[in-house]
């Protein structure tokens, strides 16, 4: 499923995770928009165009501390209008503590906040509507890459009878199921969902050359770009785990395409052949 395509700057799964929130932020009236993220996180770019979009300025708190050079992810967010504050890793840690949204509330009394990656409720809210644009009765897996695990558990929720959802967790030290519930309000889980933990090469937006090829190959025989965060890893562990005999004779196998292409402009010219 090539969710990619569906729009250049709000791509992919952010679409969705995003679609709930802003409605919110809509009916609350709310006067700004104000979430959280990293230097080359697709979320704080897709919010910023869509908050421009909406005439709402937004403020994204990102985590570590300002850069001589911004990453082209900030570059595009300020492009689009949103005001960048950094903060030292140690404190982002405790970003949704109560102590310090209180503090923000204070400041910006009519903002509305969006959790980072578009997390939460609403963020899951929309990404089960994902499964809408197909025939579900067509697949017998699901398989998505996984970062804070909304679109994970927003796919689950959308799952027919006797079908599995898979998650390819893209961050080192995801280590089952219970570590995406505890972030996710301990939302419901079941045989049905399963993790597969062999395919984070290294940890977050950790690359190397075989991954790199994998790309390269990847796009010279289906013409389909891949992300070196996310869906690279997602389609290295699908084609493994093929190869292996993992999947059951005969089945199909929905693949989501989350986008996040924005992520490979980080990378030095030439790297990847698309």
């Amino acid at each position: 499923m090539r969710l990619d395509k569906i729009h250049p700057v709000i791509s992919g799964n952010k679409w969705f995770k995003l679609k709930h929130h802003l409605l919110q932020a809509q009916k609350q009236n709310a006067n700004r928009l104000i979430t959280w993220g990293g230097a080359y996180s697709n979320h704080i770019v897709a919010l910023a165009y869509a908050s421009a979009e909406m005439g709402l300025p937004s403020i994204g708190i990102i985590r570590g501390e300002e850069p001589l050079h911004l990453s082209k992810t900030l570059e595009d967010a300020k492009k689009y209008g949103m005001s960048l504050r950094f903060v030292k890793r140690t404190d982002y840690k405790s970003k949704s503590e109560k102590e310090n949204l209180d503090k923000l509330s204070k400041e910006f009394p009519d903002a509305y906040f969006i959790p980072e990656g578009g997390a939460g409720e609403q963020g899951v809210r929309g990404a089960q509507e994902i499964l809408q644009l197909v025939d579900r009765n067509l697949y017998h897996y699901v398989i998505c890459a996984v970062g804070t695990g909304t679109m994970f558990h927003g796919l689950s929720r959308g799952l027919k009878e006797n079908q599995t959802i898979i998650g390819i967790p893209v961050l080192k030290g995801i280590t089952d199921l219970g570590t995406l519930t505890a972030a996710h309000h301990a939302l419901a889980q079941g045989p049905d969902q399963k993790l597969i933990f062999d395919y984070h090469f290294g940890g977050y937006a950790k690359r190397n050359l075989d991954l790199f090829r994998f790309m390269n190959d990847f796009y010279a025989r289906t013409g389909i770009p891949l992300d070196f965060v996310y869906t690279a890893k997602l389609m290295y562990a699908v084609l493994d785990l093929a190869d292996k005999g993992y999947f059951k004779e005969g089945a199909s196998i929905l693949v989501i395409h989350s986008g996040g292409l924005q992520g490979n402009l980080s990378l030095r010219k030439g790297i990847l052949a698309f």
